[in-house]
């Protein structure tokens, strides 16, 4: 069965970076899959942040995020990586990282709802801060 393990989450500064990575343990590859990052602020929703097509077919990103943030695979490793540059404080959240419940379907949005993904990580602290 697959699961999901993120890690990466710190305390930072603003300005500083993190590098998120979500790890598949089991026999599924994330290559087959598209795969989503979403955050959780203190009161407020899960939002989606950015997501990775089937195959790298695109990316997409949260305006709150597009030109910091960059979402990348590693087929070797199985993993999924959030590269968060410039970081604010209005990045602080619970980062979870998901995998589409269905595999090779190569579009994906940050629109979508988070019915299209399953199973999901456990989450990762991050907090950016002075």
């Amino acid at each position: 069965q697959l699961q999901l393990v993120e890690s990466g989450g710190a305390l930072v500064q603003p300005g500083g970076s993190l590098r998120l990575s979500c790890a598949a343990s089991g026999a599924t590859l994330l290559d087959n899959y598209a795969i989503g990052w979403f955050r959780q602020a203190p009161g407020k929703e899960r939002e989606g942040v950015s997501c990775l097509g089937y195959r790298d077919y695109n990316a997409d990103y949260a305006d709150s995020v597009k030109g910091r943030f960059t979402i990348s695979r590693q087929s070797a490793k199985n993993t999924v990586y959030l590269q968060m540059n410039n970081l604010k404080p209005e990045d602080t959240a619970v980062y979870y990282c998901a995998v589409d419940r269905y595999p090779l379907r190569g579009f994906c949005s940050v629109r979508t709802g988070e019915e299209r993904y399953d199973p999901w990580g456990q989450g990762t602290q991050v907090t950016v801060s002075s």
